[in-house]
């Protein structure tokens, strides 16, 4: 209760005032819409409003927590992620800044063609909106990039996101597999560290093996807060986004972009999945 008066108070200045809602009541019905993934009509019937009313509150709601809270999602500097990285890391990977992969919410499919086929996703067999999110060794979420199609592979998220501005000479990105981009973290002077390849080969060596369970037992972290993600806000994990959140009224963000971070920057308010011992 106290994250949530505090939140209130950090977005209430922005909030539209109702004679059919208090600011309150408008971040609730929000909250609700984002965890449990409420249809307008049920919500309608909660509050006792239309459901077009719904809608309009959800969607300047989400505006002014977007506006608000976005800063809740930081990327450290390297002193700051030493002072407390968690043991797991200190050995193998103590110049690690981010642990990054991506994540795909279902969306409704759309009527054109174009778009129909940048957003086909032939892993998930629907059409997807694709994220890249990178957290910190301590767990937060430290990046969160904007909707992409389902067809974008991780390499070219990755390189068009901006996250590779973020890195410093010195810095260790951990990723899976379909993250190929050496040369592209080497032009910033880092370096990348993913699961060793069994194409072509009769068996890794031991070596390879130590060093793939390695980053596997650290980089589980990045799916954890995935998991976490989406299962606390049903809204990106169970549902199927309406087409029209991807349309971006102000040219920059859609809806479901600013949806996305309020979900992540609402996750760094919780405790965090990795124990720092």
């Amino acid at each position: 209760m106290a994250v949530f008066m505090g939140i209130l108070e950090l977005i209430s200045p922005g909030l539209v005032m109702r004679n059919s809602l208090t600011r309150f009541q408008q971040m609730l019905l929000t909250l609700m819409r984002l965890r449990l993934n409420l249809p307008v009509q049920d919500l309608g019937y909660r509050f006792g409003i239309h459901a077009s009313t719904v809608s309009r509150v959800f969607q300047s709601c989400i505006d002014v927590m977007f506006s608000r809270m976005k800063f809740l999602i930081h990327w450290p500097d390297r002193e700051q992620l030493r002072l407390t990285l968690p043991m797991c890391f200190r050995e193998r990977f103590s110049s690690c800044a981010v642990i990054i992969d991506c994540f795909e919410i279902f969306i409704d499919r759309p009527s054109d063609f174009l778009a129909r086929a940048h957003t086909w996703s032939s892993y998930k067999h629907h059409n997807t909106a694709k994220f890249l999110i990178g957290i910190t060794p301590q767990g937060t979420v430290s990046f969160i990039s904007r909707a992409w199609g389902g067809r974008a592979s991780d390499k070219f998220i990755t390189e068009h996101s901006g996250i590779l501005n973020k890195l410093v000479p010195g810095d260790l990105v951990l990723a899976d597999r379909g993250f190929n981009i050496a040369d592209s973290a080497g032009l910033y002077c880092a370096s990348i560290k993913i699961q060793a390849f069994t194409k072509g080969k009769a068996q890794l060596s031991p070596v390879e093996i130590e060093t793939t369970r390695s980053i596997a037992n650290v980089r589980i972290h990045v799916e954890r807060v995935i998991g976490s993600v989406c299962q606390k806000y049903t809204i990106l994990g169970h549902g199927i986004a309406p087409i029209d959140y991807l349309q971006a009224d102000d040219g920059e963000h859609c809806l479901l972009d600013k949806i996305a971070t309020v979900c992540c920057a609402l996750v760094n308010c919780c405790p965090s999945v990795v124990s720092l011992e």
